[in-house]
């Protein structure tokens, strides 16, 4: 290390004693101000989050550190004035980023020796390495998912809640929205008295009010009795001197008991997040206590899992389609299980639940721990689902699911996708993931995604057909080897924003987390009812009212194979030939509208080795249908591509049918000899064009047909 920089321990002890002074907690309310509340006028908009991806923010971790070290001490609110203050909060910032260094410096050191010999360092993310992206990972939960999914994760355990804790789970959670909602009508209140603080700014003056709770308030605030409040505020207070917190990675008792005793018969709670994680999280050790219960809790918690996880995937695919607790036989003997199975088209999905959590020692960077941990929360799901794999596409098993029934595979399996998803957050997931899991992959079973709940229930929410989840897991999957994120939200929002399909120019692409603000600020409002934009700006709104959206909507629930082919094939399109799409559809519609003829466009897309013909007819008909089988059985041999497709819409953009070619290109006589005078196919560019002067407006009699199409002459209907 720098000999100019100081270690951990060093910085730990310095920030003992600057949270030890009178008042400093003022100075960690204004932190907590300054780094956690967003504020809007109008509508809730992804500019203001902008403060909330600034570098010098101090993240849940590092504030959750800061409060952990304050209460290793009596707590002190004597009052303090603006400059001191200040000076606290300052010097806090200052520490964290030394903090930030250090933690830096460890991994110069472990690198140096082999640096120094020019030898190339293998397995670099190991041990004392990890420490630092764990402590730093990227925030991958919302607070209200954690809000929302404590009610649905521990009411099966609400008769221990309410024997032993003496509240039961939606107790619990009335408290616990009732101090949110107190914390934010204060916030507001203040700013319209003082005037908003300029975001990301310290405010002036203590804010320790807007964070400080007692019991009769929040049991009238939230229409609870007084001794069920006590007894929340009892179960999550504080006690104690916080001594096993020496360094990061110990056990932090604050983020388990996140109210803070003053000594004045109130607590401090210094945000959202903190409560309702702690709801969502300690039961567990409450529960794990108790030896008489301990199993039954854990039977619970992968219940939940499996549970959320249909619940999210049937929200998406339909229930019929989604089925749990999959045994695969052979004969009598079972030799694989799925925990949630989804069989849609050709394609499957295979779901391990796992509910692990990643422990102190791994935390601290212990190497030993770290892969022990993620072997048996992460690897252990991924081979079970390559067992479940590999017994489907063997096709001697039968399925039957929790009731018995039997669940029927499609006769060819063309994708499988492997989903390891975990109950709990879990530190730097998918960084973790890139570097520790052990897989392999091939055409039909491809790379598996690695995820938590609430991944899930973004995904979900946000992808909410199964052409657009099933068509982001390819490419997520295909992609997997040159992207690189702090977090799997990320990776999403890039996708909603752009597509996510990579060209192969790009060896690897690297997303910064101020991508997710156009996603954070739509699931913000969902959840919370706020004003604002629903769906990012992106490929889910872009295309809007044009006939290419209307092709993906009439196909995004059907689950026949070609069709879902496809729905790929046009979600992969660049925004460009997206446009191309629509403007070759509402053109050919006129040209029908007009003569009452056939007419047709096509679209080759060499970088996807595929292409579309697309035709326009009055009706549909058996010889309509054999020319466009014929139309694209000659594009395709002429551009060489292993896969083509045709479809034909009426005269309102609706589709009449279609045709999906898909099979490798070969040398064909017959088809040279057909193809032979075919002309080349022209751009898309000269194709609209071409179609643009088909629409030049030219003189009609007034006996002539109508160019409006309606069929009555021109002087009848719209000279």
């Amino acid at each position: 290390m720098n000999p100019t920089h100081r270690s951990e321990a060093e910085v730990f002890k310095e920030l003992i004693n600057l949270t030890a002074r009178p008042g400093y907690a003022h100075a960690i309310a204004g932190i907590c101000h300054r780094d956690n509340f967003v504020s809007f006028q109008g509508e809730h908009k992804p500019s203001d989050l902008d403060h909330i991806f600034d570098r010098k923010r101090l993240n849940r971790n590092e504030i959750s550190t800061v409060l952990g070290l304050m209460m290793r001490q009596p707590l002190d609110l004597s009052e303090v004035d603006e400059a001191t203050l200040r000076g606290y909060a300052s010097r806090t910032d200052q520490l964290l980023g030394e903090l930030h260094s250090a933690l830096n410096g460890q991994v110069i050191v472990e690198l140096a020796p082999q640096a120094q010999k020019g030898e190339v360092v293998e397995d670099f993310w190991q041990g004392p390495m990890m420490k630092e992206p764990i402590f730093y990972a990227t925030e991958s939960a919302y607070s209200f998912q954690y809000r929302d999914f404590f009610a649905e994760k521990h009411a099966p355990d609400d008769a221990w809640l309410e024997r032993v804790m003496g509240f039961s789970s939606a107790q619990a959670l009335r408290v616990a929205n009732a101090m949110c909602s107190l914390m934010n009508e204060r916030a507001n209140n203040g700013a319209r008295l003082t005037g908003e603080p300029q975001l990301g700014q310290m405010p002036t003056g203590s804010v320790l009010e807007l964070f400080e709770f007692r019991a009769h308030e929040v049991a009238h605030c939230s229409g609870q009795e007084l001794d069920v409040v006590e007894a929340v505020f009892k179960a999550l207070t504080f006690s104690g001197d916080n001594g096993l917190f020496r360094e990061v990675g110990d056990f932090n008792q604050v983020a388990a008991t996140p109210l803070l005793p003053t000594g004045r018969d109130s607590v401090l709670l210094f945000s959202h997040h903190m409560i309702y994680e702690a709801l969502y999280e300690s039961p567990f050790f409450w529960m794990n206590q108790d030896k008489d219960y301990k199993q039954q809790a854990s039977d619970n918690r992968g219940a939940f899992t499996e549970l959320f996880s249909l619940r999210r995937l049937a929200s998406v695919f339909g229930r019929s389609n989604v089925h749990t607790n999959v045994n695969l036989f052979e004969g009598k003997r079972i030799v694989a299980e799925a925990d949630v199975l989804v069989i849609f088209g050709d394609r499957i999905i295979i779901v391990q639940a796992k509910a692990k959590k990643l422990t102190l020692a791994a935390r601290k960077g212990s190497d030993g721990h770290i892969k022990a941990d993620f072997a048996a929360a992460i690897q252990k799901a991924h081979d079970q689902g390559a067992e479940c794999a590999t017994a489907i596409r063997s096709g001697s098993c039968r399925l039957e699911d929790d009731q018995g029934q039997a669940v029927v595979l499609p006769k060819q399996v063309k994708e499988i996708y492997p989903f390891c998803v975990v109950s709990d957050h879990y530190p730097a997931l998918a960084f973790q993931a890139s570097q520790y899991l052990k897989y392999s992959a091939d055409e039909v079973v491809r790379p598996p995604l690695v995820m938590d709940v609430f991944l899930l229930d973004v995904l979900a929410e946000m992808l909410d057909t199964p052409l657009r989840f099933l068509s982001y897991v390819r490419m997520r999957s295909e992609s997997s080897s040159k992207l690189m994120a702090g977090h799997e939200l990320t990776t999403l929002a890039y996708h909603l924003r752009c597509n996510l399909w990579l060209d192969d120019q790009f060896n690897m692409v690297m997303l910064e987390d101020s991508i997710a603000a156009d996603l954070d600020t739509a699931m913000v409002v969902r959840r919370e009812g706020l004003p604002g934009q629903r769906v990012p700006e992106g490929i889910l709104t872009r295309m809007k009212g044009t006939y290419y959206e209307r092709l993906i909507e009439q196909i995004e629930r059907r689950p026949n194979p070609a069709i879902l082919e496809l729905g790929f094939t046009l979600l992969s399109m660049s925004g460009e030939t997206c446009d191309a799409v629509h403007q070759a559809i509402e053109r050919l519609t006129n040209m029908t509208k007009i003569d009452g003829k056939r007419h047709d466009f096509t679209i080759g897309m060499t970088e996807h080795g595929a292409g579309i013909c697309f035709h326009c007819n009055p009706a549909p008909s058996q010889e309509a249908i054999r020319t466009l089988e014929v139309h694209c059985a000659k594009r395709k041999y002429t551009h060489q591509t292993p896969e083509w497709y045709g479809v034909s819409v009426g005269v309102n953009g609706e589709i009449q049918f279609g045709i999906t070619l898909n099979f490798p290109w070969e040398k064909s006589t017959p088809l040279d000899d057909l193809t032979r005078e075919m002309k080349p196919s022209s751009s898309v560019r000269q194709g609209l064009k071409a179609m643009e002067r088909l629409f030049v407006p030219k003189k009609h009699g007034r006996n002539d047909a109508c160019p409006c199409g309606s069929g009555l002459k021109y002087k009848k209907c719209c000279l």
